[in-house]
């Protein structure tokens, strides 16, 4: 039964104060309408909390913005949600179209920083080798829109939308993602389950790096990190566990940590805003994506945290093949990916969370 505007409502009951559904929450698709974000098409998920986020439909269906009553919780970069055909895939020309949101994928095949590497799964001499751009090729791919609305469950009401983002090139890869959102009615928090399957007849290469942005107001001053690390690990972040004013010329900084989860499965990561009493938080899990990176790129204009689940390492695809860590996918075989991002409001709540995250890590942060 979904709680709207603090009171819990049947169905019955709140269909009866409505004209549609659409009036307090739903699903809605439109397109944008200029500069180089004309043609991308968007979902708008509203929960009827003060939750409301956007799926990119034409950038491989990820999250775009996202709010709280108001306050924005991603990040966006000076590029705007640019369409997929104004890609540069090659090196970092991925930062021409990259607009943050809440989430970027990176994959399908490569993800980290530029590489070039051996190309066997194209079986064309021609072609020995294959160079990849930063985080790969899929976030600049369109999805197929395959459905969208809402489904009643007994009491509770369900917003979905799913989606297939296809990378492929002639004689060479073909990996599938296929894309279930949902929010429920009344909540503030959505879920994400990804498959990817090779549907080639070749053993294809595989990492996938979910890119979970941050920003202001969420991202200020004193906001804290909070990280299911190691203790050892932890204690190395040190003061890096706290946000910083933006600053001159900062370049970022990445650090890996090895997620700790609990006996469910999860690791539980977030950042929490005590002056606003507002918080995010991320579940994943580590059978599926064993590594996690934090990333910190506080400068003035650039100025957003990112919690980055992923398949590897942050040095990259060269390092993983070296270490033998690189996934290599048989033909038709798939693998399946969970994330839920969700909201954390009132102190009571942020307290419980950095309390969850403090109990793996061992450590009490001041």
């Amino acid at each position: 039964m979904p709680e709207i505007f603090g009171k819990y409502f049947s169905r019955t009951e709140l269909l009866r104060r409505v004209g549609r559904l659409e009036q307090v929450a739903g699903v809605r698709l439109a397109t944008l309408g200029d500069g180089t974000e004309r043609g991308v098409r968007v979902l708008e998920f509203r929960t009827g909390s003060g939750f409301v986020f956007e799926v990119l439909v034409d950038r491989a269906f990820d999250i775009g913005r996202c709010s709280q009553s108001g306050q924005a919780l991603d990040w966006q970069s000076g590029t705007g949600f640019a369409g997929p055909w104004y890609g540069e895939p090659e090196d970092l020309g991925f930062l021409r179209t990259w607009g943050g949101g809440l989430l970027t994928t990176a994959g399908l095949d490569h993800s980290f920083f530029p590489a070039r590497d051996k190309a066997t799964q194209y079986h064309y001499p021609p072609k020995p080798t294959e160079q990849y751009g930063l985080h790969g090729r899929v976030s600049n791919r369109p999805a197929r829109l395959t459905g969208y609305g809402e489904r009643w469950e007994g009491g509770e009401c369900i917003l979905w939308a799913n989606g297939e983002v296809l990378q492929a090139t002639a004689l060479g890869e073909r990996l599938l993602l296929k894309r279930h959102i949902e929010a429920r009615v009344g909540q503030s928090c959505l879920s994400i389950h990804d498959e990817v399957h090779n549907i080639s007849f070749s053993r294809t290469p595989h990492m996938l790096l979910y890119h979970i942005n941050f920003g202001f107001p969420l991202v200020d001053d004193d906001a804290e990190i909070l990280l299911p690390a190691r203790p050892e690990e932890a204690a190395g972040l040190g003061g890096l566990l706290r946000v910083d004013p933006p600053t001159a010329a900062h370049g970022g900084m990445a650090f890996d940590y090895d997620p700790l989860c609990e006996d469910s499965g999860i690791a539980p990561v977030g950042i929490i805003n005590r002056r606003l009493q507002l918080g995010v938080y991320e579940h994943f899990r580590p059978e599926q994506l064993p590594h996690g990176l934090l990333w910190r790129m506080l400068a003035e204009g650039n100025y957003v945290v990112a919690l980055e689940p992923s398949t590897n390492r942050s040095a990259g695809r060269m390092d993983a093949r070296e270490r033998d860590e690189l996934i290599e996918l048989e033909p038709g075989e798939v693998r399946s990916y969970d994330l839920e991002l969700g909201i954390l409001q009132g102190s009571e709540a942020l307290d419980r969370f950095a309390e969850r995250v403090n109990h793996l890590t061992g450590m009490v942060r001041s």
